[in-house]
């Protein structure tokens, strides 16, 4: 599965009305359709929370002491534009709605 491209990302940032027939017209169950989009959002989130994390430890600093805080301005930049991405389940909405989710359902495929 390719990493999502966060910096082009056509998701919205806000709440959006989707058009219920739309989103479930793949599957005919709107709940089998929430159900994979739920399912790649949590794979979005766990791809961005490693990125985010990897990022960050490039700027580390350890110290031994627990009461100094570092604030490094390139940690607090990587951060803001983590902030700002539209949320991961907006983001597997638009992936959805643009049909670029690939999914089966093994039970009607008699796998």
């Amino acid at each position: 599965m390719n990493t999502y491209d966060l910096k082009n990302s056509k998701a919205a940032v806000s709440t959006v009305t989707i058009n219920r027939n739309e989103f479930d017209q793949k599957t005919g169950n709107i709940y089998e359709a929430i159900s994979i989009a739920s399912k790649r959002a949590v794979q979005i989130n766990s791809e961005i929370k490693k990125e985010l994390l990897e990022k960050l430890e490039e700027f580390a600093t350890y110290s031994d002491s627990l009461e100094e805080v570092f604030e490094n301005k390139e940690q607090i930049e990587v951060s803001k534009f983590y902030e700002k991405l539209p949320k991961p389940h907006a983001m597997a909405l638009n992936e959805w709605l643009e049909d670029r989710i690939y999914y089966r359902n093994t039970e009607k495929d008699g796998e």
